[in-house]
């Protein structure tokens, strides 16, 4: 049996000012590639995940999509989290 997973995060640091969006990719529990909104590109960790990386780094519209993420995936979802994240006391 073999697994492909991917995960979307968001990271906040003092509300919406400094948010990164990173993206990881899974296959069979170990991690191959990753998007960091930081670091504006796709990083390889396998011979797979690095051809995957480059790949997907050649093409411009897919790295600005993935860096537009950090608008429209997490600041957009932000006010709808921050009741569970911020304010429980």
């Amino acid at each position: 049996v073999f697994q492909y997973l991917f995960v979307s995060e968001c990271h906040f640091i003092n509300g919406t000012e400094k948010v990164t969006f990173v993206e990881r990719h899974f296959y069979n529990r170990q991690e191959f590639v990753t998007f960091d909104s930081d670091v504006g590109r796709f990083e390889g960790f396998t011979p797979a995940g690095e051809k995957w990386a480059q790949d997907w780094n050649s093409d411009p519209e897919e790295l600005e999509y993935r860096r537009g993420q950090v608008d429209t995936y997490c600041r957009y979802n932000y006010q709808v989290s921050t009741p569970f994240l911020v304010e429980r006391r």
